[in-house]
Parts: C-alpha cells; sequence; structure tokens
C-alpha cells in the first residue's frame, strides 16, 4: 500500500458508527438508515464511482457489478416488444435515457423514445420521440447534449434509397422540439446525414455503428461500415448535417455504439464502448480522440437472458469539459434469442468494492448493485464484522471500518 492510502489512528469508534480518517484527508462512515432492502442482502448506499481512472481501465481491472434488476428496464405490453439500443445523457438533476425499440407497438417498426429517470431506480415521463415514418426503422440512437436544455441524435435509417442503412440526425434545442416539430417527430429523407471524403458512403451499410460525440462545438461520427468491416471509422462536422472524412480510429472486427469524454488533468480520456452481438462485449481508450488502443474486454452476459448482446452505452456524471468526470457504469440491449428481436435493457454499475469479513473468518463481497450508488452484500445473519472499501479495480483498500453492527434486509449509507 502507497503511503497515500496508509490508515491513520481512527477518530471516533462506536458499535454501529466508526469514523476512519485516511491519509490524504479523507474520512470514512458507515451509518444505519430507516431503509430496507432485500432479505438477505445488507445494501450499502452511496457508493458511486469516483472520477475517472484511465489507469485502472488501462489495466483491465474493473469492479462492474450487474443491476440486481434483470433486465432494469422492459418493453411496455403490446404485440412487438423490443427494446435494445440505450443512449443516456445527464440531464438536469438526472439523466434522460433514449432508446430504440418495439416498445410494446402494433407494427414492428423501430422508433426512438426516451423516459428520466433521478437515479436509475425509478424511471417516468415515458414517450416516443421519433417515428419512423417513410422508413422502416428508425433506431440505434447515440444522443449528445446540444444547447443549454436540448439534445441531438444519431440514428440508423432504413433503408435508403439504395436499400441500405445510413445515419439520420435529429436536433432538439429545448427537449421538446425535434427537427422544427414537437414530439414524435416523423423522420424523413432529408434527415440522412452526408460523409464528405469517405468514397464508400454511397453504398455503405451503417447499421447500428453510428456513434455520436460533441466537443469544442463540433459533432464527431464514429462508424464502421458492414461492407467495409474491421475499422472504426470518424468524421466531424459543425451542423450535424455534413461531416469530413478524418480517417480510421480504431481497427477492429466489432461494433462501436458509444464514445464519451473526460478530462484528467490536462489530458482529454475518449472511452469507447463496442460489442459483436454476442456474449462478448470491449472498451478502447484514446488521449487524443483518432487514435484508439486495441480493444479491451469489459464484460460477458451474466445470465442465459442477455446472451445475446446488441447495444452498450455509457453513464457518466459531470461536465465532459471539466476535471472529476465520472464513469458511473453502462446500460445495454441484451436477449436470449439469437434472432435479436425479444431484447430488454439491462446494467453494470462501475462501483467499489466492499468486503465483509466476519468474526469467524468469512469473507463477503458485494455481489450486485441497484443503480449506480448502491451495492448489495449476502448476508443471512446480523453480525458485528470488519468492512473494507476498495477503489473501482477491486483492489487497492481505501478505508478500512471496524466493528460494524450489519443487519440482513438493512440498508446503511457510506460516508466521506
Amino acid at each position: 500500500m502507497s503511503a497515500m492510502n496508509k490508515l491513520i489512528v481512527p477518530i471516533a469508534i462506536t458499535l454501529s458508527l466508526l469514523a476512519i480518517s485516511m491519509a490524504d484527508g479523507a474520512e470514512f462512515k458507515l451509518t444505519p438508515t430507516s431503509e430496507t432492502t432485500a432479505a438477505g442482502f445488507v445494501e450499502i448506499a452511496g457508493v458511486e464511482a469516483t472520477e475517472f481512472n484511465p489507469a485502472i481501465w488501462q489495466a483491465g481491472s474493473l469492479n462492474l457489478l450487474s443491476d440486481i434488476r434483470s433486465p432494469l428496464i422492459e418493453p411496455l405490453p403490446g404485440k412487438f416488444r423490443n427494446i435494445y439500443a440505450p443512449s443516456i445523457v445527464e440531464a438536469g438533476e438526472g439523466w434522460r435515457v433514449f432508446y430504440g425499440a418495439w416498445d410494446g407497438v402494433p407494427t414492428g417498426n423501430d422508433r426512438i423514445y426516451s423516459v428520466v429517470t433521478k437515479d436509475f431506480l425509478s424511471f417516468n415521463q415515458r414517450h416516443t420521440v421519433i417515428e419512423h415514418g417513410l422508413f422502416q426503422h428508425v433506431c440505434n440512437v447515440s444522443a449528445v447534449p446540444n444547447l443549454s436544455a436540448g439534445f441531438a441524435l444519431l440514428c440508423t435509417a432504413y433503408p435508403d434509397a439504395r436499400g441500405l442503412n445510413k445515419p439520420a440526425f435529429f436536433a432538439c434545442p429545448d427537449g421538446q422540439v425535434w427537427n422544427d416539430s414537437p414530439a414524435p417527430y416523423t423522420a424523413t429523407s432529408n434527415d440522412i446525414i452526408r460523409i464528405h471524403g469517405y468514397d464508400k458512403y454511397a453504398d455503405a451499410d451503417i447499421n447500428g455503428m453510428n456513434v455520436l460525440l460533441h466537443e469544442d462545438d463540433r459533432f464527431r461520427i464514429y462508424f464502421a461500415n458492414f461492407k467495409d468491416f474491421g475499422r472504426v471509422y470518424r468524421a466531424s462536422g459543425t451542423n450535424g448535417r455534413d461531416f469530413q472524412f478524418d480517417g480510421t480510429a480504431l481497427s477492429a472486427n466489432a461494433v462501436p455504439n458509444d464514445v464519451k469524454r473526460f478530462r484528467v488533468g490536462t489530458t482529454n480520456w475518449y472511452l469507447m464502448g463496442l460489442h459483436m452481438n454476442g456474449a462478448q462485449t470491449w472498451f478502447s481508450l484514446s488521449p487524443n480522440g483518432m487514435t484508439f488502443a486495441r480493444m479491451q474486454p469489459l464484460f460477458t452476459n451474466a445470465s442465459p437472458a442477455e446472451r445475446y448482446i446488441v447495444a452498450v452505452g455509457w453513464v457518466t456524471r459531470g461536465e465532459q469539459d471539466q476535471a472529476g468526470r465520472r464513469l458511473l457504469g453502462v446500460l445495454y440491449g441484451a436477449g436470449a434469442k439469437p434472432s435479436l428481436d425479444q431484447n430488454r435493457l439491462f446494467a453494470r454499475w462501475l462501483q467499489p468494492r466492499i468486503v465483509i469479513r466476519t468474526a469467524d473468518g468469512r469473507t463477503l463481497s458485494g455481489s450486485h448493485a441497484r443503480g449506480p450508488a448502491r451495492q448489495l452484500i449476502p448476508m443471512t445473519e446480523s453480525e458485528v464484522c470488519n468492512v473494507e472499501l476498495f477503489n473501482e479495480s477491486g483492489i487497492q483498500l481505501r478505508a478500512q471500518l471496524k466493528s460494524q453492527y450489519l443487519q440482513p434486509g438493512r440498508v446503511y449509507r457510506l460516508e466521506h
């Protein structure tokens, strides 16, 4: 353990409350709340991920926990139920989750929807944002904040004039009006974007790999082409409809779904999420947004219900232009069927690793999360035990809390 992480003498100890001061000045304490949780678990609140740390990503050590709600979001009742392509934007005091789906509709045509959440514990204001219109499908949404209260979306529209998938752009200055029409906006062929300098664009099949990033008053798109597969390209523009081809950003036989930017010291770090309609997902890092490192494994499916992963979307907190932005987790579309038409939305949350050591020598670790800031540890009996808090890598010890009295079915809050 480094000198910065050595424990100093605790300043207060009681049976139910113990505070430990670290050498860097941080103080942790665990206090009981009036809340209850599922039988057989202790739930620790206040364990949201800290600032983005590229070192733990480069090392490939991430404490990602499945949300205990599996799935996190289901389609509404109806004939066609297939909800699969999430993209998450921080908005106000919470987040707006956009997704492509057949959300309990009478026809199997993809549309774009959204819900609002303050904490990923409950969701509301569920509604249709983009209707497919003359297209059979408008899906695979990638959303970014745009203007003070607005959003911009890049989606897959099918078919274009050549019967292929192409990206389509939708702008919203106020959260309500899209491309100058109140939601739900009906897509038209004029919404398809243009990429100048990529000579294969006219015959390109860009299906579900149309990532939008907004930075420095410019829109970036990261895309791949099933007719030119094996590379992720980047293009840039200012109006969201015309882009200039920048070149290859990553060589990979996988589908890019999201890119987020994080400010760490004086360096911008870019994090790309990828999948390939199977059990495995990946990520790739870049210090400049144009050259990404070889992709690394992110996670695999946690159950047969999510055997085929078809989309991933990062969940972040904090402005991308300021230091301290956090990567909280990832939402993903997945299903049990190789037909890829019965998907739901699932979640993994990046959290500090919590370990409980009982008096009789047993070790209990967090097994699931409930949203980005709550962790569940299996526990069947009330005990006095020691609690260890590691960082999001699950390796570096941050604090030790001794003589904690914990009861199954109760919620405790970690404060520092």
